[in-house]
């Protein structure tokens, strides 16, 4: 779908430490559309990489919608993509809390113009959840691509 329509995507990952992109890259071509993938782990690579702003993380934290978006925007910004697609949560089997269990996790795509996030809250251990987490995310760029077509 991106090759077809011209489009380029870039990726900022952080549970999935790199996952999304290796299904990405898995796909002959790939080149074609693929031009970056940011493997933001820590706050620090987040705010210095992508340009997360410190008041995000401070306020809502690195499991947050806030920083998905601005995760989804800055890898598009510095990927000079046209779009940015955004991966952060807690895999497990530690790390949750009552308010952020494992398997929570924000997923966000940004095309400059529409920017989405969702929230799941994904079942399994570790692997299942980053897993999920990167098929969820495929699945919104093909929704975002395929919402192009409608307009």
């Amino acid at each position: 779908m991106l090759r077809s329509r011209g489009r380029t995507v870039a990726l900022a990952e952080s549970c999935t430490g790199g996952l999304l992109g290796a299904m990405m890259t898995s796909v002959p071509g790939s080149s074609d559309y693929f031009l970056a993938s940011f493997v933001t782990y820590s706050n620090h690579a987040k705010v210095d990489t992508l340009g997360v702003h410190h008041a995000v993380l401070a306020e809502h934290g690195a499991v947050s919608s806030e920083c998905a978006a601005e995760m989804a925007s800055g890898a598009r910004r510095a990927g000079r993509a046209d779009i940015g697609l955004s991966i952060t949560g807690i895999a497990g089997p530690g790390g949750g809390s009552e308010t952020k269990p494992v398997g929570l996790t924000y997923i966000a795509v940004d095309d400059g113009i529409v920017r989405r996030v969702e929230r799941h809250v994904f079942p399994g251990g570790r692997d299942d959840v980053r897993t999920a987490a990167a098929e969820r995310a495929l699945h919104m760029l093909i929704e975002l691509l395929s919402s192009h077509d409608a307009r």
